[in-house]
């Protein structure tokens, strides 16, 4: 099968994650599959499979996320079975795509924010739709108007599942090293975030709840990621008198030595879809604490694995945490048992390749 799949480019969010993930999946699987970037290189450009093609549509880096010249006669002259857009931008050009093509393209629903007018003609015009979860594919039927036949439910997979040939031994040393690392002490509670410094994934809201814990409590609160909302998280911490409590560790080309050495997953972010943070986390037995957001009821089991708070109750928030704390050595290591089996089963990633490659095999 010949694959063509579409995205502006390759920033370190988790749709981005997902393409790289997919592209390099349907290769290995022996598919010829070309990646279509609007921009070149990107912090995942580094990530992709020698097996898949990537074309870049820009001369230069123009830095314009939506402009995508010549996508159609390339995708013309490629002649896919089957074209996959993923994220915002590229999903605005899935409906033009269709019409100049009898074969099938599909869109993704992987988002939680407003979509552009573009994006919904699209929905309206492509062959099919997934959506990452359950509650985005109803934002689909009731808010857009798709007909349900014309949409599947396919997860987002783990990008970094937990090394499965790792000894109890070796985890337990992986994780003081990098709490030693951070200067976290064995009794330290580690709250980790991995997100996009962007307004919508609101890791100003996190320092605030931190802020609020108990005084006597022995926390920090690791931040991994960059971007534009990074330097006012920055000034906050400092404004707040919070110290070294709050690291800002950058970004994270494998995340896993985080979840091993973290006690407790938080995210406070307002626009989800699913969050590979929060699955991400489950699959290494980090129990999660986040705002209320579509998906978020999805990437654990909700008052067993995970707590969805109601946005903007920081005193919930913070309670919920210290909640966790307070479990016995036992509770917790059942918790974080049923977290790993849920993830590592829910979000399997040869399942979610063989979702798109029989959903691709069906459309054609």
């Amino acid at each position: 099968m010949k694959i063509l799949t579409v995205q502006d480019y390759l920033r370190s969010g988790g749709t981005e994650r997902q393409t790289v993930l997919l592209s390099n999946a349907f290769a290995a699987a022996g598919h010829a599959v070309t990646l279509a970037t609007f921009r070149p290189g990107g912090p995942l450009a580094g990530t992709l499979s020698e097996r898949v093609a990537h074309h870049v549509l820009q001369p230069f880096n123009l830095g314009l996320d939506w402009f995508a010249p010549g996508l159609a006669p390339f995708s013309a002259k490629l002649a896919p079975d089957v074209i996959l857009c993923m994220g915002r931008m590229a999903n605005c050009y899935a409906g033009h795509l269709q019409a100049q093509r009898p074969g099938p393209v599909v869109a993704t629903m992987r988002t939680g924010k407003k979509l552009p007018w573009l994006f919904r003609r699209s929905l309206q015009h492509c062959r099919h739709v997934v959506a990452n979860g359950h509650e985005a594919r109803e934002t689909l039927v009731r808010d857009y108007a798709l007909p349900a036949e014309k949409t599947s439910v396919i997860p987002n997979a783990l990008v970094f599942p937990p090394a499965s040939s790792a000894t109890g031994g070796e985890v337990a040393a992986e994780r003081a090293s990098v709490r030693t690392r951070f200067g976290a002490g064995p009794a330290t509670l580690v709250l980790v975030c991995v997100a996009m410094f962007r307004p919508e994934k609101n890791q100003r809201e996190l320092i605030e709840i931190a802020a609020r814990l108990p005084a006597g409590l022995d926390w920090q609160l690791w931040l991994a990621g960059d971007g534009p909302a990074r330097r006012t998280c920055e000034r906050l911490v400092r404004a707040r008198g919070l110290g070294d409590r709050v690291k800002f560790l950058g970004f994270q080309r494998n995340p896993s030595p985080l979840y091993a050495a973290a006690d407790v997953a938080v995210h406070a972010s307002w626009s989800e879809a699913l969050s590979n943070f929060l699955i991400e986390a489950q699959a290494h037995g980090v129990p999660f604490v986040a705002y209320e957001a579509q998906g978020i009821r999805e990437c654990g089991i909700p008052g067993r694995t995970g707590w969805p708070i109601a946005r903007n109750h920081r005193d919930e928030f913070g309670a919920a945490i210290v909640r966790l704390t307070a479990r016995s050595a036992t509770a917790r290591a059942a918790l974080q048992g049923e977290a790993r089996a849920y993830a590592r089963t829910t979000f399997d990633p040869e399942r979610q390749v063989a979702a798109y490659l029989e959903l691709f095999r069906r459309l054609g």
